[in-house]
């Protein structure tokens, strides 16, 4: 199994693309804007969510695989 650290500023910005994504994909199926305006918006968020994610998933999937975590004998250490 492949193993990626992530860091915490790059799984909020993960959050966020997601978070954009769905409000655009929402905004594009809800009745509370007039046509015009749920539309632009809803283009306008997919088209953020959509557009960021592709440049961060190939920046995590480029990172190099960290190897995995062993237990370790404090005994041997000290």
């Amino acid at each position: 199994m492949i193993q990626r650290s992530v860091t915490l500023p790059e799984l909020l910005l993960i959050a966020g693309t997601r978070v954009a994504l769905g409000i655009g994909i929402g905004l594009l199926l809800a009745n509370r804007m007039n046509a015009d305006q749920r539309k632009g918006a809803g283009l306008a968020l997919v088209a953020v969510g959509a557009g960021t994610t592709i440049p961060i998933a190939i920046g995590i999937l480029g990172k190099k695989s960290t190897p995995p975590i062993t237990d370790v004998d404090l005994r041997e250490v000290a």
